[in-house]
């Protein structure tokens, strides 16, 4: 007669794995899911991942595929060309620029006077916590897109 703690366990049931589906396997055969080692196997990786996104309704192997070849990319990409470092210039510049805001107005809408937003495009200055809490919020951008240098 088995114990209580036998009969309270539960069953312990191999884990079956799916059997890949055949878009799943086709998508293999075109390119293999393999780690990324150059710039020719990015370009042609990219290509599938491209073709694979204008297509409409990918069934679920197609969508598995899909996932795992974009993290390759995104990891070839990350190890072989890291983001770099932007000083506050280059990223208010760019902000501005990409909302067409003009230093009189980012002024009137921060609350930063227009000497300090020059100053810092120019580089003579960085910015502070509170200058960069301003332009976070009217940008709606998280405060770490700028570099906290005081």
């Amino acid at each position: 007669m088995a114990s209580r703690a036998a009969k309270k366990r539960p069953e312990r049931r191999s884990a079956a794995v799916a059997t890949p589906s055949r878009s799943y396997l086709t998508l293999v055969r075109r390119f293999a899911l393999r780690p990324i080692q150059s710039d020719v196997d990015l370009d042609r990786a990219i290509a599938v991942v491209d073709a694979l996104l204008d297509r409409d309704g990918l069934d679920a192997g197609e969508q598995d595929y899909l996932d795992v070849l974009s993290d390759l990319v995104e990891r070839y990409e990350d190890q072989s060309d890291p983001p770099r470092d932007v000083s506050d210039a280059e990223m208010l510049r760019f902000l501005m620029e990409q909302q067409e805001v003009k230093q009189v107005e980012l002024s009137r809408a921060t609350g930063i006077v227009e000497s300090t937003i020059s100053a810092v495009l120019s580089g003579k200055r960085t910015l502070n916590r509170s200058q960069i809490g301003k332009l976070a919020s009217h940008f709606h951008v998280s405060p770490g897109v700028f570099a906290f240098d005081d």
